[in-house]
């Protein structure tokens, strides 16, 4: 306790006793005057003692107020001169009154008192209230909490704070799987010694480029490695675009077909666990859409990088025998079966669909296509249809199919693989067995746990797929003539009349169809053209102008709807001018939308561009479906085009 406190407690004490002692003073006169006379001398003595401490006391408490007062304000201004916090003071001219000395060390300034804070710190231009930024200066970090109404501003410098989450971000573990996708292909026909050596050279240059970027690598099959890195070591390698792509396949080139690679990584995640399962569907996405890319998935985001090349066609069949058997256990596990392929269909997504409706009959299932509207790109088909009793009854409209699904029914989507694009997502939502079946490239969207994937971009068509499964369905199978010509005109429309992505397997299911009755000539009536429309295709045409020396693009006139039929139509003929390597072509849709058709010769992935659009498809067959007019379609497409020759290399 204080001294002076201690004094007080003591006065108080004393006072008490006075009082007393007088009293008795008061007594004793009554009694014995004279010693009463002697106690009142005393008494007064000791008074006077008391009065002059308790002037002592005061004193000394005015002192200890004082300098405990001196001290306060000498240790706040201490404060204030020593914090490692900047403090601004302005007037309301924005005017800066006073600062502390670290704001001038902060600036590298001796003062800017009188200066305007808007000057100095031009990010507090806005008249916002208690408000609180993040401002760089100096190569300096600061948070900043700004007071409007006492007109002070804080700067407490963060740096350290953000330097460690960046460390901490750039220490986040990634995996990644490396996968030699076509070696059995590339080697065919080599001896032992030449398939090692090559496969050595290849191994040597992983090798390489994994001690170039500090990544661990471990072979782990004869054709996969497993990657370990850190997210800083991922921003690298897609800096560099995965160039370990490009180098390996042209280090292959002198092959019959260069051997690609297939790159699966997965980021973002904290446990080991989930990294590995997304590793592993990050290599499967980069495998379903054609190999020789590598595919990132970090969070919700999915990149790609590579896919320069096309799909190489298989030689061996297994796999569509292994699918052919699987699905027929699951169309006889199930009650029925319904078929949808995507909106808008084309030729490939009905034949496709009335071949799987024949797997099911062939299984003595009821089956059944779901088909929202007939376009002009299948009216011909549609009217053939018409005229054939079963397959008539056997489409069905998506309200009429909700009615008809359960949990047993088996859905097959066909030609797509996006749930956005079928008739009538809510069977798939509803069913518990889903077969997807595609050739286009594999996107980030997927149908969610489909029981069944067969995805092939190399095919040239799903048609050609179904034709493949349909001869391993059953050991003696006849096709309806309808049933094969309808296979047939998706084959002949997807290939161009067998002039585009066009293999050896590609003839042997077309002459499996023609073996069962498909009619070409039947075929070719199917996809005569209208005058009007060929009227329509010439008009757009007309304003095609060449870019970058070997790529078309035409825009039709704004407010001039065309199909989608059409579209694809002009950018199909666009490709047959001298140069031309890919063609891309805009118009305004009956929909409302503005419709986009890309199509290359192969040199050129315009997949990868239609992508950037929103859309996506085959690495030489994609297009898009745009909202906005043809004019920001057109401003847009040019702008990623740009870009994507600058970063992917689009021309070969």
């Amino acid at each position: 306790m204080p001294k002076f406190l201690m004094n007080r407690w003591q006065n108080l004490h004393t006072i008490f006793s006075y009082i007393l002692f007088f009293a008795l003073i008061i007594v004793m006169f009554v009694y014995e005057w004279i010693i009463a006379v002697v106690a009142l001398v005393i008494g007064c003595v000791l008074l006077l003692l008391s009065i002059r401490a308790d002037k002592t006391f005061h004193k000394d408490l005015h002192d200890y107020v004082m300098t405990l007062s001196h001290r306060v304000k000498k240790a706040g201004n201490e404060v204030i001169h020593e914090l490692p916090i900047g403090m601004v003071l302005y007037d309301e001219e924005k005017k800066i009154e006073w600062h502390n000395p670290y704001i001038a060390q902060m600036l590298n300034k001796e003062s800017v008192i009188g200066e305007s804070v808007n000057d100095i710190f031009p990010v507090f231009e806005e008249e916002d209230e208690n408000a609180e930024y993040d401002v760089f200066i100096h190569d300096q970090h600061y948070q900043v909490l700004k007071k409007n109404e006492e007109r002070l501003i804080y700067f407490t410098n963060i740096t350290d704070y953000k330097n460690l989450i960046v460390k901490h971000e750039e220490e986040k573990p990634a995996m990644g799987i490396i996968m030699m996708d076509n070696v059995d292909e590339a080697t065919q026909g080599m001896d032992d010694k030449t398939r090692s050596l090559i496969l050595a050279k290849v191994i040597s240059e992983l090798t390489e480029w994994s001690n170039q970027y500090g990544l661990y690598m471990r072979r782990i099959s004869s054709d996969k490695f497993l990657m370990m890195m850190n997210q800083k070591i991922l921003e690298a390698l897609e800096g560099s675009r995965f160039d370990i792509l490009d180098t390996v396949r042209d280090m292959t080139a002198d092959l019959k077909i260069p051997l690609t690679l297939s790159i699966g990584i997965s980021s973002g995640e904290d446990h080991l666990v989930e990294l590995g399962s997304i590793m592993q569907t990050s290599l499967d996405i980069a495998l379903g859409r054609g190999g020789d890319q590598a595919a990132i998935k970090s969070g919700q985001n999915l990149k790609f990088y590579g896919g320069r090349s096309n799909a190489v066609e298989k030689g061996t069949r297994v796999r569509a025998r292994v699918i052919s058997h699987a699905l027929r256990e699951l169309i006889r596990e199930s009650e029925n079966v319904m078929i949808m392929g995507h909106i808008y269909p084309d030729m490939d997504s009905i034949g496709a669909a009335i071949g799987l409706l024949k797997a099911a009959r062939l299984s003595d299932k009821q089956g059944y296509i779901v088909l929202e509207d007939v376009n002009p790109a299948i009216q011909s088909l549609m009217d053939e249809v018409e005229n054939h009793e079963l397959l008539k009854q056997s489409f069905i409209s998506p309200e009429q199919a909700l009615q008809l699904i359960d949990k047993q029914t088996l859905v097959c989507v066909v030609d797509t693989h996006k749930a956005s694009m079928v008739p009538e997502p809510r069977l798939l939502q509803i069913a518990q067995r889903i077969f997807v079946v595609d050739h286009h490239r594999r996107s980030e969207e997927f149908i969610n746990e489909p029981t069944l994937v067969y995805i092939e971009h190399y095919a040239s068509s799903t048609c050609e797929l179904i034709t493949e499964i349909l001869q391993y369905f059953h050991d003696k199978i006849s096709l309806d003539k309808l049933e094969a010509t309808a296979m047939l005109a998706g084959i002949v429309v997807d290939t161009k009349s067998f002039s585009l992505r066009t293999g050896a397997r590609t003839f042997e299911a077309a002459s499996f169809l023609r073996r069962n009755g498909a009619n070409s000539s039947t075929v070719q009536r199917m996809l005569k053209e209208d005058l009007h429309e060929y009227l329509q295709q010439i008009e757009i045409i007309k304003n095609a102008k060449i870019v970058y020396d070997h790529i078309a693009i035409a825009v039709a006139k704004p407010n001039h709807k065309n199909s989608q039929l059409i579209i694809a139509k002009v950018a199909d003929t666009l490709l047959n001018m001298t140069d031309v390597m890919a063609s891309l072509v805009i118009s305004e849709r009956p929909d409302g939308k503005v419709g986009l058709s890309a199509r290359s010769l192969g040199e050129v992935n315009v997949q990868i561009l239609m992508e950037r659009m929103g859309g996506g498809g085959h690495f030489s067959n994609s297009g898009a479906q745009i909202e906005g007019s043809v004019e920001e379609v057109k401003e847009r497409l040019e702008q990623v085009l740009s870009e994507t020759i600058k970063e992917e290399g689009l021309l070969k």
